[in-house]
């Protein structure tokens, strides 16, 4: 049975959380508590030699093109820069505005290139390598600032009620109304978000941001279609300074988010 990448990278991610707590992990430690997680999701690994080649596949696809089109990229910008040198020398002010048009324009293939690599293709949020890559340096911080976390609930729920089209559905809007508090919005797993705000910024004020972001959801029914139904999310947040490492910052902030859930779920009682 296939299952979509988002339930595969939801369980990834509830693993990889799970292990990183603990001093020494040997495959089958972790094999263990990736099937604990998969049956969670009522997703069975049993044909995993053959899921884990398609996902290896994928990724090297994914990966060959972006080589593909940086390489080409790369000799455009060399032509170009060679086009402006000659023009340049030779005072030919045609030849220099092609090499400037032509430089705009791989400008803009750059910024989709780079779209593709650090954008969720969903909910076009940031992605986990846009953190890895532009906030940290060896797991840790390289600035001080604010990390809120926020999990759907009852997301399980609606993907086996309504179905992943809906799913996903509910991602985007959810997605969308975060980026309202004017953090930057990362997709870290599934159904899981996290926010970062620089150091300037006042947890309180947060924490305030997040309330009427989910006040506002809570009070409508979302409406698909002829399918009606409730949708919220659970959220805690952890201040960060330079040299903190991400782990712990995010287990922190996991646990202000679950004692959060404890206390919505007694208001919202399901979809």
């Amino acid at each position: 049975m296939a299952y979509s990448q988002d339930i595969l990278k939801a369980i990834t991610e509830e693993s990889k959380r799970a292990i990183a707590r603990m001093d020494v992990v040997t495959p089958s430690v972790y094999a263990s508590i990736f099937t604990k997680y998969a049956f969670k999701h009522n997703v069975s690994i049993e044909d995993e030699p053959g899921l884990a080649q398609d996902l290896l596949m994928t990724e090297c696809s994914n990966m060959s093109n972006v080589q593909e089109e940086t390489s080409k990229n790369a000799d455009r910008l060399s032509n170009s820069t060679s086009k402006a040198i000659d023009a340049i020398k030779n005072k030919d002010e045609t030849k220099l505005t092609e090499a400037l048009n032509e430089t705009n324009e791989l400008k803009q293939e750059i910024e989709k290139l780079k779209e593709r690599v650090y954008k969720d293709e969903l909910t076009r949020a940031y992605n986990r390598k846009w953190l890895h890559d532009n906030l940290l340096k060896d797991e840790q911080f390289k600035k001080t600032g604010i990390l809120a976390i926020i999990d759907l609930n009852y997301f399980k729920d609606i993907n086996d009620t309504y179905g992943h089209v809906i799913g996903d559905k509910v991602l985007l809007l959810i997605a969308t109304q975060l980026k309202k508090s004017q953090g930057t919005v990362i997709r870290y797993g599934g159904d899981e978000f996290i926010l970062l705000f620089d150091g300037e910024t006042n947890k309180d004020l947060v924490l305030r941001k997040l309330n009427i972001i989910r006040d506002s959801i809570i009070k409508k029914n979302l409406k698909i279609k002829d399918i009606s139904f409730k949708v919220s999310f659970s959220f805690g947040a952890q201040e960060f300074k330079s040299g903190d490492y991400l782990n712990n910052i995010i287990d922190a902030a996991d646990k202000h988010m679950y004692r959060d859930k404890i206390q919505i779920k007694k208001i919202v009682t399901g979809i």
